[in-house]
């Protein structure tokens, strides 16, 4: 990828990621950090995913997130930008209070195993505990370079962490309330018991894409994040929203109000725009998307699919793969690339649950026949956004075929495009870096989450369109594409 900017500049680190290393003791044999996909007999939770491979350890001076970061600008990697510096500067002073901390031990409680998370009280934080980092911004802000520069130059002393998109976090979160709430009597709270066993998985915990859309993580959020607190975990996030502005208009929000304060009280709350907006630079795009839906262009993706699956295994109809304990069957694919037509993609009940772990086990995937959708398709396309959401978080290579181009499926008809945009639409539209001319209008969506939700994966879904998109997605490491 040439330069002067990674995507969107919160590109990942490959190209540098061999000298993020950190030295073990002299004594100690080199090893691999593991990070292969979760089995469920390791007991390895699946949103502990934030690396498929590092690299060996090597004999080297740490590594810090300041040095890395003005390595990077003198390299040419990053152009300067002192807002930016003073967002790693933040970085390198937790980094350095990590170099010193440790986690209390967290321990079980006989009783709570009995009778639930209310028959002990909740300990008090640790007094050294490093107060955990809210980095909010728009879109093309660099939020996901910075998690990546600091997760991976944490500390030797840190040998508990995790890397997770919220989303998959929450989803393992209730799968664990599921199995304590089947081996537990009624009425057992799980949620000081879940946050012990995650306390005891992480010290630290970097969570990307923080946000709230739904009842049940609005909830339990405050409890959870509090009581981990309180058993030592360190926490820092990236989110597109201020913490005040989170699931805003949502149901019984009042529910939520304890943990915004949580946020704002626990968190150093840390706006990352700088007045720079690197999703303008202009990029070239990759032939991954064809439309219109035509012969030709139905002949030329089964092109481009037979010579990606050449090398890659067999083809095989039918496969199936597990996700909850039930079986989704992938209709064509080989070992790493999948093909979907858009009915068996999203005209069934999947969750994100099935779209994550799909993009998990498949590096690429093809979808095609996708039609342009309207008012009476509105479960569709809210599967086919989770769809997208789930191929950008796990970084996956996406050829389409569509009626019409593919961020314009949610678009209205011609004779709707002078409909007026809300103030919202427009102000979200612009706070993603697009417009009218790329996404149309839409009355498909109307809540304010939705609206979001919508233009986020129109953006997205140009992004993934790009020829840098197409040249680092798809490998193993996806967390590690070139710059």
């Amino acid at each position: 990828m040439g330069k002067p900017f990674p995507r969107r500049l919160h590109a990942s680190l490959a190209s540098v990621q061999p000298s993020f290393a950190q030295p073990l003791p002299p004594t100690a044999p080199l090893q691999q950090q593991p990070f292969a996909r979760p089995k469920a007999e390791t007991g390895t939770s699946a949103y502990q995913l934030p690396e498929r491979r590092r690299r060996r350890w090597e004999e080297t001076p740490i590594v810090t997130p300041l040095s890395k970061y003005q390595e990077m600008v003198k390299n040419g990697t990053l152009r300067k930008d002192e807002h930016q510096h003073t967002i790693v500067e933040k970085l390198q002073a937790l980094h350095d209070q990590l170099r010193n901390y440790e986690q209390p031990p967290v321990t079980d409680v006989v009783l709570q195993r009995l009778f639930g998370s209310q028959a002990e009280p909740l300990p008090d934080s640790p007094l050294d505990l490093p107060k955990g980092l809210y980095l909010y911004g728009d879109v093309g802000t660099g939020k996901t370079m910075l998690m990546d520069l600091f997760y991976l130059t944490l500390p030797p002393n840190i040998t508990r962490k995790s890397r997770v998109h919220f989303h998959a976090f929450m989803i393992d979160v209730f799968k664990r309330m599921h199995a304590f709430k089947a081996s537990n009597p009624p009425g057992a709270d799980p949620v000081m018991p879940i946050a012990r066993d995650l306390a005891k998985e992480s010290t630290v915990v970097c969570f990307d894409e923080f946000q709230v859309t739904d009842i049940a993580v609005a909830m339990i959020l405050r409890r959870l994040l509090e009581c981990m607190i309180k058993f030592g975990v360190v926490f820092i996030m990236t989110s597109n929203r201020h913490p005040t502005m989170l699931y805003k208009n949502g149901i019984q929000r009042s529910s939520f109000v304890p943990a915004i304060d949580l946020l704002m009280r626990e968190f150093d709350v840390t706006d990352l725009d700088s007045g720079t907006d690197y999703r303008k630079i202009p990029r070239a795009l990759s032939n991954v998307y064809f439309h219109p839906l035509t012969p030709e262009h139905t002949k030329e993706i089964e092109k481009v699919f037979d010579a990606l699956t050449a090398h890659d295994g067999p083809v095989v109809p039918d496969k199936q793969i597990e996700v909850w304990g039930r079986r989704l069957k992938i209709p064509e694919s080989s070992d790493n690339i999948a093909k979907f037509t858009f009915a068996e993609l999203c005209g069934r009940p999947l969750s994100a649950a099935d779209y994550l772990e799909v993009t998990k086990q498949f590096n690429t995937v093809f979808v095609l026949d996708v039609p342009k959708l309207d008012l009476g398709q509105k479960d569709l396309a809210r599967r086919f956004i989770t769809f997208i959401d789930a191929c950008y978080e796990n970084h996956t290579k996406l050829f389409v075929t569509s009626e019409v181009p593919i961020y314009q499926i949610f678009s209205d008809d011609a004779s709707q495009a002078t409909k007026e945009k809300s103030d919202h639409m427009r102000s979200v539209m612009d706070e993603l870096g697009i417009s009218d001319q790329q996404i149309g209008t839409t009355s498909i969506f109307t809540g304010e989450e939705e609206i979001f939700a919508f233009a986020r994966a129109c953006s997205r879904l140009i992004q993934m369109g790009t020829k840098e998109w197409a040249m680092t997605a798809g490998h193993e490491d996806k967390h590690a594409m070139i710059l």
